[in-house]
């Protein structure tokens, strides 16, 4: 490659970065002033003074604290349970000959096609009949149940590239079944369990419609919902509001940074390998 296309080329990776990034800017830079400064012309707006106060209510009347327990626990559950189905499940289509395993696998693969919200009112139905509204349990159920395709699909293209012959060593040393799955697959299949935790992470971090949907009640709420605490009737604080988005964004904006790479090759490799 000539030294002409080279720049060309970071020009054109600068351009896309800067594209990318903006909206995070720009959301930074309005999270700094006052709320009648929204209605400016400018697309940035550099302040006078900085409006730090606007963090402050976010932390404070956002109750932003407790909401950030409530979405790191659902997450984290979500998670831990998004893993352990979808090992499992992957361990079941690649290792076990069963006569339906093609059909159950289309079957599962179809619900990657399927959005999370396209589920909202069947969902809501269901869980008021049994009693799931109003609890951690409204929000753990369909973000698995949404996380555990695309999960099913990572692992299983990762698994089919692990030889049978670690599984028959363990078979012959006496290990059961549970034990071969998440003593032996679980940790040769780490970096596709990364890519599966991340995405599983980023899709419940920010939802908020079916959160808004199957819980009113305050002791349940997540961090989408301290956006609302800002929301009048004929006004708004716009400063706050941003504010809480900023801090909002700031676990997923680490840990996407952190595992960036281990979720590219999780991907790549699931996809590949399947």
């Amino acid at each position: 490659m000539t030294k002409s296309k080279r720049t060309a080329l970071w020009i054109f990776f600068l351009l896309v970065a800067c594209v990318q990034l903006f909206p995070l800017v720009w959301l930074t830079d309005f999270s700094l002033v006052e709320s009648s400064e929204f209605f400016s012309e400018k697309v940035l707006v550099w302040p006078d003074s900085i409006k730090w106060d606007n963090y402050i209510n976010a932390w404070v009347d956002g109750n932003f604290l407790h909401y950030l327990w409530n979405s790191v626990f659902v997450s984290f559950v979500t998670i831990v349970l998004t893993v352990i189905v979808s090992i499992s499940m992957a361990y079941a289509f690649t290792r076990m000959n069963w006569k339906w395993r093609p059909f159950f696998y289309a079957v599962i693969l179809l619900g990657i096609m399927i959005p999370i919200h396209a589920t909202l009112l069947p969902n809501f139905s269901i869980f008021k009949s049994l009693g799931l509204t109003n609890s951690y349990w409204g929000l753990i159920l369909p973000y698995t149940s949404v996380s555990v395709p695309f999960s099913t699909f990572i692992l299983t293209g990762f698994m089919r590239s692990i030889p049978v012959e670690i599984e028959e060593s363990g078979v012959m040393d006496g290990a059961s079944i549970y034990r071969i799955v998440f003593q032996l697959i679980l940790p040769l299949t780490m970096p596709a369990v990364v890519t599966v935790a991340v995405t599983t992470f980023l899709n419940c971090w920010n939802e908020f419609i079916m959160a808004y949907t199957f819980i009113s009640d305050e002791r349940f709420k997540t961090l989408p919902f301290s956006v609302m605490n800002f929301a009048g009737q004929y006004s708004s604080d716009y400063g706050s509001q941003f504010a809480v988005m900023v801090l909002t964004s700031i676990p997923a904006i680490i840990i996407y940074a952190m595992f960036n790479e281990k979720i590219t090759k999780g991907v790549m490799a699931g996809a590949v390998k399947g």
